[in-house]
């Protein structure tokens, strides 16, 4: 039955309407994380109630967390924490389980907005270096170093599987083919457009969507290259057809990587080097996402080119592929090569 269905007869929508809230937002697609962010906010202006019903907040309510959140928070975390808010308030008006949404005023007179390009934590070279050099496991290096030296998005690293790496001296690696695309070109990472979330790939349901506009191939250098042959030696055999590249190594043994698991090394890491902090916002907190920020600055810096960045990062156009791709070896390759920055 779809989740627009009329809640009024389901008990659980009066019962416990976040807990209605969050199983609908699963049935529409949205991430364990994306779920699990909702729920943290959710609760707390819950707790904040102290006892009295969600469905019965006045906007006065509502405006008083507000209040409350900007002693702690960041003015783009506040924004953040309000729009969840004012979605759960909104969502459930429109399918009738409350009578209006005591959000939407505190909304429109809300100074606070979501800053889309926030002024990220300045982290230079060799701080990084210093980061990475303490990251000792096979898998949470490699995750970190392909991020750092790649650009691509934690849910496009987690869809990578064995056939869109191609490493001139490959060591352990399982007996894959290449993927033809990349199959003449040594030492390349493919990143495929097409895979999306719940779609099957290569025989395996995947559990996030690539977001670039086009297919990309992106070098690897010695770095990169040394570190997945170090992985490869150490990764767990896996049940999937597709062979996925990154596999788990804990709980989930042999399985492909998920978003969470990928924003759980890196948070992991960060926390212990003061670089997140529960609550913080892209501002403070480093994620996957900061590493596609990182590689994104600072080769563009180096090299002046953002042509060549833009599509690294998959966001162009068809015909400044075309002219990357048919200078591949004179160009892209070269131009990487020469300005790639060291974390090791």
């Amino acid at each position: 039955m779809s989740p627009e269905r009329s809640h009024s007869a389901d008990p659980q929508a009066t019962d416990d309407p976040i807990a209605y809230f969050l199983d609908d937002i699963t049935f529409h697609g949205k991430s364990e994380r994306t779920r699990a962010f909702y729920e943290r906010v959710l609760r707390d202006f819950e707790a904040f109630l102290e006892g009295d019903s969600i469905s019965e907040a006045a906007h006065r309510d509502c405006l008083a967390y507000v209040h409350g959140l900007r002693r702690n928070l960041g003015e783009g975390t506040v924004a953040t924490y309000a729009s969840y808010l004012h979605r759960f308030f909104d969502y459930m008006a429109q399918v009738g389980v409350f009578d209006s949404n005591p959000m939407a005023l505190v909304m429109e007179e809300m100074d606070e907005s979501i800053n889309t390009d926030p002024t990220r934590r300045e982290i230079d070279i060799q701080s990084m270096r210093s980061f990475v050099a303490d990251i000792g496991h096979p898998l949470d290096r490699a995750v970190v170093v392909t991020l750092l030296k790649t650009g691509i998005r934690a849910g496009e690293l987690c869809n990578l599987d064995l056939q869109d790496l191609h490493l001139d001296r490959s060591g352990p690696r399982p007996a894959v083919p290449i993927r033809a695309t990349i199959d003449g070109r040594p030492d390349s990472l493919y990143v495929d457009s097409e895979p999306t979330r719940g779609a099957v790939v290569n025989g395996e349901e995947r559990s996030a969507s690539n977001k670039r506009k086009r297919d990309t191939t992106i070098p690897i250098d010695g770095e990169l290259a040394t570190v997945l042959r170090h992985w490869l030696a150490i990764r767990p055999d896996t049940q999937s057809e597709a062979d996925p590249l990154f596999v788990s190594t804990v709980d989930s043994w042999g399985e492909r990587l998920t978003p969470d698991m990928v924003h759980h090394i890196v948070e992991t890491h960060a926390r212990e080097r003061g670089w997140y902090e529960s609550g913080g916002g892209a501002e403070v907190n480093v994620t996957p996402h900061y590493f596609r920020h990182f590689f994104t600055t600072h080769l563009r810096d180096r090299t002046g080119d953002r042509g060549i960045v833009k599509y690294l990062r998959g966001d162009v156009a068809q015909d400044v592929i075309d002219t990357y791709t048919h200078e591949w070896g004179s160009r892209v390759r070269d131009v990487y090569s020469t300005h790639i920055y060291s974390v090791i």
